[in-house]
């Protein structure tokens, strides 16, 4: 369907840009589509736009896509201003029930997505709303007890680390006050430094890996600096109790994470799992996108293009970040990434990134070259005294120490790719 037929649509508006999730990747996103001059709205399925970080009263946010050091909300607050400053459209309590490539227009496919909304910004009922790109930005969801085979009684005390840091830093509410925490990467670990300024005893950080998941600085700041032991090459095999949890069952692991032995029991009244978080992409794999095992989200090129075109990922529904800056880094990019589609100037040929020697995760999956471009990745393994290189262009940085918790931030340069076919990434 031309432009000049759209009528048919009765009334409904075509958005250069639909942006799916208010977290910081959906709004930079928006924010920076809108700044190119194309016609945007956002649609998101809480009560309010933010996401995340407004929830995260600690520090740490916006060193790098600010250049200050912010507190979550405050992290939100600046894009929610802007966004407001420019009247980019936002629906809340807004819930995706399908997208679908209903037609062609001047610029290619045209996007249907099909809302329901309870939310007062957008009416309520059932809508079909209209783009020539999406930015799907949904975020990523929490794994469950379920999930990780821990198995005892189904009792009180047992919380996710986001209903936990929901409950503390949104409602004031103290889920417990003798906790043990399950998993030792980011959230993990803030989240018992959390506990342990509220004056909860924090018994221990339970890890099945050899080494913390997190970043180095949160492993001093949040559990060194508080006197909470971290116990790795461990795992928690059953949680106990009556009415509310009162004691988890430990149990040392070997190298391939089988437990040895009947290990020792904790008592606790409060379990926080922190077991990892997994891209929210159901909604695009039943568009038949292709999806990165190693990343759980989808194969992108560099501008964060899905393999159905015209619909990019960004933020954590793309893959795990360290620092939400990056996710608002990658909105940006998708909002670059809509405009090229929009104006036809897509690369026609990508090359393809690979992932060499202890590389787990490397995207985006394609470029092409044409571009300067930022690779994100992680090892597979800790690694001191490391080098990181592409050795069909002979870039490389050396590093101290690597940490598979950690991203890794690679610039490749235009003149650096140019010539070059196929590159892979590598550590050593």
């Amino acid at each position: 369907m031309a432009d000049d037929m759209l009528d048919g649509l009765s009334e409904k508006e075509i958005y250069d840009v639909l942006v799916i999730g208010g977290g910081a990747a959906g709004l930079a996103g928006a924010i920076k589509a809108q700044e190119l001059g194309m016609k945007v709205i956002v649609i998101e399925n809480g009560e309010r736009i933010g996401g995340i970080p407004l929830q995260c009263i600690h520090p740490g946010f916006g060193n790098f896509y600010y250049g200050e050091n912010l507190t979550g909300p405050e992290f939100a607050e600046r894009l929610i201003g802007r966004l407001n400053e420019m009247n980019i459209g936002i629906c809340t309590e807004t819930h995706v029930m399908s997208m679908d490539t209903v037609s062609d227009d001047a610029s290619g496919m045209l996007k249907e997505v099909k809302v329901v909304t309870s939310g007062s910004s957008c009416g309520g009922g059932i809508k079909k709303l209209y783009a020539r790109t999406i930015i799907y930005a949904a975020g990523a969801r929490e794994r469950n007890l379920y999930e990780v085979g821990i198995t005892g009684d189904r009792v009180g005390g047992v919380y996710t680390a986001g209903e936990a840091q929901t409950l503390m830093d949104v409602h004031g509410i103290m889920p417990g006050r003798k906790v043990v925490i399950i998993g030792s990467g980011d959230i993990g670990l803030i989240r018992a430094r959390r506990f342990a300024l509220e004056g909860a005893a924090v018994a221990a950080v339970v890890e099945m890996l050899p080494y913390p998941g997190g970043l180095q600085r949160n492993v001093v700041q949040c559990l060194d600096d508080f006197g909470i032991p971290l116990l790795t090459s461990h795992m928690v095999r059953e949680i106990r109790g009556r009415r509310r949890v009162e004691r988890v069952v430990l149990s040392e692991v070997d190298d391939k994470f089988m437990p040895t032995g009947n290990g020792r029991e904790i008592e606790c009244d409060t379990v926080a799992l922190a077991v990892g978080l997994v891209p929210n992409v159901r909604k695009l794999e039943e568009t038949g996108i292709a999806v990165d095992p190693s990343t759980n989200g989808p194969v992108v090129n560099e501008y964060m293009e899905t393999s159905v075109p015209g619909v990019f990922a960004a933020g954590n529904a793309l893959a795990i970040n360290d620092y939400v800056d990056y996710a608002a880094e990658q909105g940006e990019r998708a909002a670059i990434g809509a405009r090229a589609y929009i104006k036809n100037e897509m690369p026609s040929e990508w090359k393809k990134l690979g992932k060499g020697r202890n590389i787990r995760i490397a995207f985006p999956h394609y470029i092409s070259g044409e571009n300067d471009v930022r690779i994100y990745a992680r090892v597979s393994k800790p690694m001191e005294n490391a080098r990181i290189h592409f050795p069909e262009i002979g870039k490389e940085r050396k590093a101290a120490r690597l940490m598979p918790g950690e991203m890794i931030i690679m610039n490749l340069s235009r003149e650096e790719l140019e010539g070059a076919g196929e590159i892979t990434m590598e550590a050593e």
